[in-house]
């Protein structure tokens, strides 16, 4: 059924997943996915990030600049080719409660841990200051990428993404001046 559930949304988007084709393309019945999920949403959301869990992956090379750059080149370029997708989902989500719980389960938190793993990790090799939130650079970085994807009035690329760990990792106030 994810395989199906999959197929429909990369093909037709959001609007195409509905029991009744994943089930008719799975060759299994409506039943069966009630039990399984409470709205079609749900089991596209499930199907997206099944078929890409795998492509977002966060590295550990040891090298901080190296594994962010990998990470959010891939998170890019999967947006590039299925930022639709995602986007849908994301505004399906806001009337959809179901959607919405298993975004927030199966997506956002997973995907925030993994990243704030991988930075702490690099926190405690020194390759980020002890003083910076994770959190917060996490929502620096990834969320950069939504608003891009969200409200899209400049490009999305690995450019921006090059530029935004740039900027993250070489600050922006002029060398030496004292923060505040």
């Amino acid at each position: 059924a994810l395989s199906a559930a999959a197929e429909l949304l990369l093909s037709q988007g959001m609007p195409g997943v509905t029991f009744a084709k994943v089930a008719g393309l799975a060759g299994v019945s409506k039943m069966t996915l009630y039990k399984w999920w409470s709205s079609p949403g749900s089991l596209a959301f499930e199907a997206y990030f099944t078929v890409f869990e795998d492509t977002l992956a966060f590295p550990r090379t040891g090298d901080i600049r190296h594994d962010l750059t990998t990470q959010l080149h891939a998170f890019v370029e999967l947006l590039g080719r299925s930022g639709n997708v995602m986007a849908e989902i994301i505004g399906a989500a806001q009337s959809d409660p179901d959607l919405a719980a298993a975004l927030s389960t199966q997506y956002v938190r997973k995907r925030r841990n993994l990243a704030v793993e991988r930075l702490a990790l690099a926190q405690q090799a020194g390759q980020i200051r002890r003083d910076v939130d994770l959190e917060t650079l996490v929502d620096q970085l990834w969320g950069a990428c939504y608003h891009r994807l969200l409200l899209p009035s400049e490009p999305l690329d690995t450019d921006f993404a090059d530029r935004l760990i740039g900027n993250l990792l070489a600050g922006i106030a002029p060398s030496g001046e004292q923060q505040q």
